[in-house]
């Protein structure tokens, strides 16, 4: 039997993570934060591959009083908002904190005890704190070649972006904390999380989390390992999905506007135009375009021409992908994503 209540609780929305679920879930289990202070729970969407069988031999083969406990729920909303929120509505009493994860992502042994340490240290200064957010970098396990070309495509200053992305190496006050430790009291003062956004719901949380007076706040010495896309197909629909999802939180949230975010579009108007009016000068930004993708090529060049190549192309379909999403994101309610 513990000697006492846990306070904080990882949540992991899951849908066919056959492939990645197990490290993730191990790299929670080896954590230096005592096993009792801590609880894992795992909400399936309705995976059709191993992943809840994988799940289920790791809950059998825990020691009790060695390792947090692992709670495996179906979730029959089946995205992420509607595990998260369900989550919410599972938690012991004792929970205080609540922590976003995913199932392709895996953290180091100390991850936990140093997200507690910052926060304790942030909330002196900030008694309004509700969420804290990490750095997300590419997976140190084994990576294929596009996978890697996708992980330096992100890495470059003209694939980042100020949301999960972010390469960004001071610690202080955002609007989007990536896989956020936040405060349970403050996830239900504002009825946690909006089941209309399939995608972005953590950026809507956050901006009525902010909305609500809170503060939230990211650190780059706290890291989280992601796995990245393997196909230029599925990076493809994921660069559409975010560009459609961000326009749905632009129009309920507007200072969530990044004019960054904006260029490839605002380029392609500028363009369109200069055609029109000047079809010799509609050639300049395209060429500026062009010549700035060489250069972001040749800057990989020590891994190879895989990723000189590479890399710019997986830029342009980044660009393309996510503009294609910001206009379609006017025109058509959402729907689920196939990008995975």
């Amino acid at each position: 039997m513990r000697t006492s209540d846990p306070w904080l609780a990882t949540v992991i929305p899951v849908l066919n993570e056959e492939d990645h679920i197990e490290a993730c879930l191990q790299s929670l289990l080896q954590q230096s934060l005592p096993a009792e202070e801590h609880i894992i729970i795992v909400l399936d969407g309705g995976s059709s591959d191993a992943t809840k069988e994988i799940i289920r031999t790791i809950q059998e083969g825990l020691k009790p009083n060695q390792y947090p406990e692992i709670h495996l729920f179906n979730n029959p909303g089946r995205f992420v908002p509607h595990a998260r929120n369900l989550a919410l509505q599972q938690l012991p009493n004792s929970i205080t904190h609540v922590l976003e994860f995913n199932g392709h992502i895996e953290v180091v042994p100390n991850h936990l005890f140093e997200l507690k340490a910052a926060w304790n240290r942030l909330e002196k200064d900030h008694p309004k704190l509700a969420g804290l957010g990490c750095r997300v970098v590419g997976s140190e396990s084994e990576q294929g070649m596009i996978e890697s070309v996708i992980d330096s495509t992100l890495t470059s200053p003209l694939g980042g972006s100020t949301g999960q992305f972010s390469t960004f190496d001071e610690e202080g006050p955002t609007n989007v904390p990536a896989f956020a430790l936040h405060r349970r009291t403050a996830l239900e003062a504002i009825s946690g999380w909006d089941e209309s956004f399939l995608t972005s719901q953590d950026s809507d949380l956050s901006m009525r989390l902010v909305k609500a007076g809170f503060t939230l706040f990211r650190t780059p010495d706290i890291v989280v390992k992601m796995r990245r896309r393997n196909s230029f197909k599925s990076w493809f629909l994921m660069s559409h999905r975010y560009g459609f999802w961000r326009t749905k939180v632009l129009l309920k949230h507007p200072r969530r506007l990044v004019l960054r975010e904006l260029l490839p579009l605002l380029g392609l108007i500028a363009t369109s135009i200069l055609f029109v009016v000047n079809p010799n000068a509609a050639m300049i930004p395209i060429l500026a375009y062009a010549g700035v993708l060489l250069l972001t090529g040749l800057s990989h060049f020590k891994k190879g021409i895989s990723h000189v190549v590479g890399v710019p192309f997986s830029l342009i379909l980044l660009h393309t992908g996510f503009t294609l999403g910001l206009i379609d994101g006017l025109l058509r309610k959402g729907r689920a994503s196939r990008d995975r």
